[in-house]
């Protein structure tokens, strides 16, 4: 909208300026009407010949208002020669009929009365008879610019313009300050139960301890007396014997009732330390580690193939394979590898490969006679049967050695997985 109202501004002042220019033109430029003289002019030495040449002076008078008060008188010679004009010269043709008042179409200055005008034939020709219409001459020159008209009022405020075309979206914003922590949220479900972890070491069998034996319990209360047997028939008196020795225990009576549970009685003390036991069966050794090297003529090995380390500074168990420049994973567990290369002349692109998997990548991006060292150290849970090794990316093969700058690769296991629920020892 503010452009279209900006043009409509500039269209207007234009417009003023164009009519103050012609306004400013019809003030100071007066045409003088053209000549009424229905004659001929006459020749140089005759009345009627065609010889010779001569001057004559031509008045014309035109009808300006009588309220003016100045006189403008304007004398042009001509000459002309028998050449020029002769008897049999013409310029009327039959169908040619012009009117003999010329309309006028000056525009007289204010303030200028009607006065007669003296036209000078010399610099100018006309054919100024009743049967010749005048010749058009030729166009002057174009006058100098005139000078700019006063600015024209302000015109009228456009109708405004159409909506325009929705615009692209604009480019997302930057990221806006981090806001304040909210209320604490309430505490979520429980999740599930995590599957068991392994099982640990088994630890040593400790020695046997003494186990003292308890205190006797409490007497039991004593049982009924048994019932009595029938009476025999009355024996007869007999004398007084004797006092007879004390006869043997009768039978145990029956089982009594069970008493009533009796209070626990005090904690006894420690028993004595039981006799050391016997040794146990020694655990298995898992052993598995490597490292190696890489000689000067191996430098830059061509990338997507194991580097080639022939340098074997340890392989005990023999689990790097130095034809195929591959670790073999013999036991499960977690293994620590490590890599240390030295980089030259070129960039390197560098990655540990699992079963034919990138698991680990290096970049060093280093072009000129510059050294510099690109390593890396990763723990990777293996099984029995997995190859390891390390490779060169497309043309980033900076991988350099020589006697005084080594490239070396290592790794070992760092602890056996428990398979069987005894868990091997590490040595």
């Amino acid at each position: 909208m503010a452009h279209l109202h900006l043009a409509f501004l500039w269209t207007a002042l234009l417009l003023v300026v164009l009519m103050a220019t012609q306004a400013s033109g019809a003030r100071t430029t007066a045409r003088w009407p053209k000549p009424q003289n229905t004659k001929k002019p006459p020749r140089a030495g005759s009345s009627g010949g065609g010889g010779g040449g001569g001057r004559f002076r031509m008045t014309t008078a035109a009808n300006l208002p009588s309220s003016s008060t100045t006189v403008m008188d304007e004398t042009t010679e001509s000459m002309t020669d028998s050449y020029t004009l002769s008897a049999t010269d013409s310029t009327t043709y039959a169908n040619d009929g012009y009117p003999t008042d010329f309309p006028v179409d000056a525009v007289v200055p204010p303030g200028v009365r009607p006065d007669n005008f003296t036209i000078d034939l010399s610099q100018c020709f006309y054919n100024v008879c009743e049967c010749c219409p005048p010749a058009k001459g030729v166009p002057g020159p174009p006058g100098p610019p005139g000078i700019p008209g006063a600015n024209g009022l302000n015109g009228d405020p456009g109708d405004p313009g159409l909506q325009g075309e929705k615009g692209e979206p604009g480019l997302r914003g930057e990221l806006g300050l981090k806001g304040e922590a909210g209320p604490k949220g309430s505490p979520g479900i429980d999740g599930p139960i995590g599957t068991p972890g392994p099982a640990g070491i088994k630890g040593q069998k400790g020695e046997k301890g003494e186990c003292p034996s308890p205190p006797p319990g409490p007497p039991g209360q004593r049982g009924e007396p048994g019932l009595n047997g029938t009476d025999g028939l009355p024996g007869k008196k007999g004398e007084t014997g004797a006092k007879g020795d004390r006869g043997g225990l009768g039978p145990p009576g029956g089982r009594g009732m069970p008493g009533l549970k009796g209070e626990r009685g005090p904690k006894g003390a420690r028993g004595a330390r039981g006799p050391k036991g016997a040794p146990g069966e020694d655990a298995p050794v898992v052993r598995s580690a490597f490292s190696v090297g890489l000689f000067p003529s191996k430098s830059f090995p061509p990338p997507g193939l194991p580097v080639k380390f022939d340098k074997v500074f340890y392989n005990e168990e023999g689990h790097w394979d130095p034809v195929l420049s591959k670790f073999n994973v013999t036991h499960p567990g977690l293994y620590v590898f490590a890599y240390h290369l030295t980089v030259r002349n070129r960039p390197l692109r560098a990655a540990l490969v699992v079963n034919g998997v990138r698991k680990v990548r290096t970049r060093d991006s280093l072009y000129g006679q510059d050294i510099d060292q690109a390593s890396n150290l990763v723990l990777l849970q293996l099984v029995p049967g997995d190859q390891v090794w390390l490779e060169t990316l497309r043309d980033w093969n900076g991988v350099y050695s020589s006697s005084e700058d080594d490239s070396t690769f290592s790794g070992f296991l760092l602890y056996p997985a428990d398979t069987k629920g005894d868990a091997p020892v590490l040595l």
